[in-house]
């Protein structure tokens, strides 16, 4: 294998391995697969890594940083070995640090730019218990149906009975009363209305 075929393999695959990352969303492709998964949330000596606004500690290694580090060192080293007239040992450095300003580029982006818009959702942001919504399939007497609602500006849906145990129709307005095993226990909200609650 030749120089330029070494770097021109470490390019495709960083570039590949990039596309992935970027695709599967932060390593994580499709139903939970993790490709180069790196955790973002490990703890990491002082000076190490950096720290976001929302508390979570990036490393400087991160996979993002690591798959484009291998692109722009792939295609500097190639790009030096075809086009240039340089020792071996000068290219490998020159595509080292060209490699480290394009995993640098990538983790400062990381860390001002995304990072500072993330935070961690309490409880009470996910609570489904008083969240308003319809149901979208019908409960029956003593059967479940389903319940759609807005939670956080994403439309969300779970598993939803009668607290009663009475039948709930279609596309009526109902309120969660309980949240028990991942069902939702749903009363109509004319019911609520009328008693004063």
């Amino acid at each position: 294998m030749t120089w330029a075929s070494f770097y021109l393999v470490c390019f495709l695959v960083g570039l590949m391995l990039s596309a992935v990352s970027l695709l599967g969303g932060m390593g994580h492709f499709g139903g939970h697969v993790h490709i180069l998964h790196v955790p973002h949330t490990a703890h990491i000596p002082h000076g190490a890594g950096l720290k976001a606004v929302s508390g979570a500690t990036v490393p400087w290694w991160n996979a993002f940083s690591l798959t484009v580090f291998l692109c722009w060192f792939g295609a500097a080293g190639y790009l030096l070995t075809r086009h240039g007239s340089l020792v071996a040992a000068v290219v490998l450095v020159l595509a080292a640090v060209c490699g480290v300003i394009g995993g640098a580029l990538v983790f400062l982006f990381l860390t001002r730019v995304l990072l500072p818009h993330e935070k961690e959702l309490t409880a009470d942001e996910t609570d489904v218990v008083g969240a308003v919504g319809r149901i979208s399939m019908p409960i029956r007497v003593g059967g479940t149906g389903e319940l759609v609602y807005e939670q956080l500006g994403a439309v969300r849906s779970a598993p939803a009975r009668s607290e009663d145990g009475s039948a709930i129709g279609r596309q009526e307005e109902v309120f969660v009363v309980r949240y028990e095993k991942g069902i939702a226990y749903v009363r109509r909200w004319e019911e609520a209305a009328g008693n004063g609650e």
